[in-house]
């Protein structure tokens, strides 16, 4: 029996399906999501920086940290080589870094020390440095939600603030949230081939749901939170 793919966002027949399915579609949208939200708290927005780090952010973890992470059991199943994937990660990270330091000309220097966190982020997690430490739900949580909205905020103010920390801090639970969600999908889709899970109601009566009904438990609200945080984003940025 096969399986239901590794994700519910995963396509197959191509290296542009591949890459697609690489890029983890929605959470690297969601992702990216958090700087347009940390940008959209700043008094003021210059559109050009966050339009910089949108692209950098793209390229550090919506392509190099996924890449790394595929490189390690291709958990995926794409058709990538290990030494594809490495070059694919060492290139997104240099063109995060061009981007970075443009950006930095446009603001400050001391900007290129979150590209240098991001990478140290970036690396410790996929490939489980620091003993794994940073590779838990905290250190997800902390370094997909928390850290893109700080640098979104701090891009454009060149400080912090109460409401940078309090969306930073709602940016870390709702990755939580994410991890949680996607964690237990994952192991259905990619350690299972079977299985099903019987309810005995209190009204005497047994109901039986399906894989796929059991998946739908996790991957309706991944996507439903994907998208929420993707129009809220934008919703906030409009207002500017």
């Amino acid at each position: 029996m096969k399986n239901d793919g590794a994700a519910f966002y995963a396509k197959q027949g191509s290296s542009r399906a591949d890459f697609c399915t690489l890029l983890h579609p929605p959470y690297t949208a969601w992702n990216i999501s958090y700087v347009a939200i940390g940008t959209a708290l700043a008094p003021t927005v210059n559109w050009l920086v966050l339009t910089i780090l949108l692209g950098s952010f793209f390229c550090g973890t919506g392509i190099a940290a996924h890449a790394l992470d595929e490189l390690s059991g291709h958990p995926l199943k794409t058709g990538f080589s290990d030494k594809s994937l490495k070059l694919m990660a060492a290139f997104s990270l240099f063109v995060a870094f061009i981007l970075f330091a443009f950006a930095s000309l446009l603001t400050t220097p001391w900007l290129l020390l979150f590209y240098g966190a991001g990478v140290f982020l970036v690396l410790a997690d996929n490939l489980e440095w620091c003993h794994g430490l940073i590779h838990t739900d905290l250190g997800f949580a902390l370094s997909w939600g928390a850290f893109p909205v700080i640098v979104g905020y701090w891009s454009q103010t060149g400080y912090f603030s109460l409401a940078a920390l309090g969306a930073a801090s709602a940016a870390t639970l709702l990755s939580l949230v994410q991890r949680s969600l996607s964690t237990q999908a994952r192991f259905v889709r990619r350690k299972t081939f079977g299985g099903s899970a019987l309810f005995h109601t209190a009204d005497n009566h047994d109901i039986q749901w399906d894989r796929q009904k059991l998946l739908s438990t996790w991957e309706k609200p991944l996507r439903l939170l994907s998208w929420s945080v993707i129009l809220l984003a934008i919703s906030l940025l409009v207002t500017k």
